[in-house]
């Protein structure tokens, strides 16, 4: 409990010496992004108000930071998580959306037209991120979100709500392209599936580990079980000429493009995130000769 006469000052030095104990990375930092959250105060309002009492909000400012130090992530705290500038509700079925997603987003808008209807199909959607993205930046798209998950789909319903896409944006509950109508067919299909082996997720960060669902990253033995899957199936979802586009883990890029060589799609591309890590990997379906 934090007295609430403590100062601002006072209180994040102190939660900079609860969360460096707990081992968080960057732990000041961190303390910083957990008081303003309580707060509910900007940076500078922060610094300039140092040394007021926390007053009322002294309660929140310790429960917020009690959480963090169990390594619990600020998004999972707030429940509420930013992505290329839209505010995400998040459930426990839920994937905390990372900004490595966001290259795969900006992947799909490098290459799909501004002027024209599209249709995209968002695999494995989570909170709805990538869909609810792409289609904020291209005003005639629409799209279908699927997930596995009956409980992440009524996230992603009610990210589209809150977000006004409700009109372009449908959520279904299933296996992959399971839920689809039969012959339905897309110009684009996304997915930023579950890629950890599972071997490994014991040894992930806590803040991974213990709450972002398991269902959400184990990817089978050598973490390629859902790119299999997806590119196995994925032509017979796609227009001529479709586009195809995979967030992929660290070391797996070329497997993937090789994955989709197999399947028939060309034009791979390989691009890195902003740590120079090999995050994404596109393609696109050949035009067929009647297409022309």
């Amino acid at each position: 409990m934090i007295d609430p006469a403590t100062s601002l000052r006072d209180a994040l030095a102190a939660g900079a010496r609860l969360l460096a104990d707990a081992g968080v990375e960057d732990p000041r930092q961190e303390a910083r992004r957990v008081l303003m959250a309580a707060l509910d105060m900007d940076l500078t309002a922060l610094v300039l108000r140092e040394a007021e009492p926390l007053g009322e909000k002294a309660a929140q400012a310790a429960a917020f930071m009690t959480r963090r130090a169990a390594r619990e992530p600020l998004s999972r705290i707030l429940g509420l998580r930013e992505f290329r500038g839209l505010d995400l509700a998040l459930g426990p079925e839920t994937l905390d959306p990372r900004p490595d997603t966001e290259v795969l987003v900006e992947a799909a808008l490098a290459v799909l037209p501004t002027d024209k209807p599209l249709a995209v199909l968002d695999l494995g959607t989570g909170s709805g991120a990538i869909l609810l993205a792409l289609l904020r930046a291209r005003p005639q798209a629409r799209g279908i979100g699927i997930d596995i998950a009956p409980q992440t789909v009524r996230i992603a319903q009610q990210n589209a709500r809150h977000l006004g896409l409700m009109t372009r944006a449908s959520f279904l509950a299933g296996d992959l392209f399971a839920p689809l109508t039969p012959g339905e067919r897309f110009n684009a299909i996304l997915s930023n599936p579950p890629y950890i082996p599972s071997a490994v997720l014991p040894t992930l960060d806590p803040e991974v580990r213990l709450f972002d669902p398991a269902r959400a990253l184990d990817g089978g033995a050598d973490g390629l079980v859902f790119y299999r899957r997806i590119t196995d199936e994925a032509a017979k979802h796609l227009i001529s000429g479709g586009f195809l586009g995979f967030e992929v883990g660290i070391g797996q890029a070329e497997a993937v493009a090789g994955l989709m060589q197999e399947a028939g799609f060309d034009g791979l591309v390989i691009t890195p995130d902003l740590s120079g890590i090999a995050r994404v990997v596109t393609g696109f379906l050949p035009e067929s000769p009647s297409s022309g």
